[in-house]
């Protein structure tokens, strides 16, 4: 019964953030280039961080199952 009552308020509680409106839109002169309202954030070195960390668990997985095998 607890479990019930439990999922019944946290469904009530994530139907409210779910029911959210957009953003308005930005006024016509928003940033001196015309680029989006956050701006014109780089994401190149958040992908290079990315793939290396990647890269590195995939090394690191490698490694692990050629030491168990030996």
């Amino acid at each position: 019964m607890k479990k019930i009552i439990l999922l019944t308020v946290f469904l009530a509680t994530v139907s409210f953030a779910l029911l959210a409106q957009a953003p308005p839109n930005p006024p016509a002169n928003a940033g001196s280039n015309g680029g989006p309202v956050g701006g014109n954030a780089p994401i190149g070195s958040g992908i290079v961080l990315l793939i290396t960390l990647a890269a590195g668990y995939g090394a690191k997985k490698v490694l692990n199952v050629t030491d168990s095998n030996n």
